[in-house]
């Protein structure tokens, strides 16, 4: 004879079971939402800023460009105002030179902890081997080469300057 206990248990267990069934596939999808870039097809043209409404001839430059939007963006959104202000100007200045394969060199860097980025960017530790280029020359060698070279940190001035011409403030 089974008890009551186990009979409401066992009620319990299915109804968790449908529910779970229900909401990890939503789940996923809002994450999947989340972490993908969103397709031109899904954007809304009013959504899309004036020069970019008409002026690229094609869907891949179009996608393009919202691609290295989106990387000068979140290059000036780290959270933490030395990486805002270090890779946030480089990526405003340069991003949008980069050809396709810098791009993912580019991505591949940015995704990284904001904490790394920092420590990469002003030379406290060496380059991870899996943004690292064998000649030297990849993405992140030309960040450290122009945060050597850049008068963020030295100058007050410069710094804030920096800060409103890159729109940081």
């Amino acid at each position: 004879m089974t008890s009551r206990s186990e009979l409401v248990k066992d009620e319990i267990d299915k109804r968790e079971t449908a529910y779970l069934a229900v909401a990890v596939p939503r789940a996923q999808k809002i994450y999947d939402d989340h972490t993908s870039m969103p397709r031109l097809d899904v954007i809304p043209k009013s959504s899309l800023p004036p020069d970019m409404k008409d002026s690229l001839s094609s869907v891949a430059d179009l996608e393009l460009e919202v691609r290295k939007k989106r990387l000068v963006y979140r290059s000036k959104q780290r959270g933490w105002l030395e990486v805002d202000l270090l890779l946030g100007t480089w990526a405003s200045k340069f991003v949008h030179t980069l050809e396709m394969k810098q791009l993912d060199e580019y991505e591949d860097f940015v995704n990284m902890e904001t904490i790394d980025i920092y420590n990469i960017i002003t030379l406290r530790v060496d380059v991870p081997e899996e943004v690292k280029t064998e000649d030297g020359s990849g993405v992140v060698e030309q960040i450290q080469e122009w945060a050597r070279s850049s008068p963020l940190g030295k100058d007050p001035v410069e710094y804030s300057n920096v800060k409103k011409e890159h729109n940081l403030i």
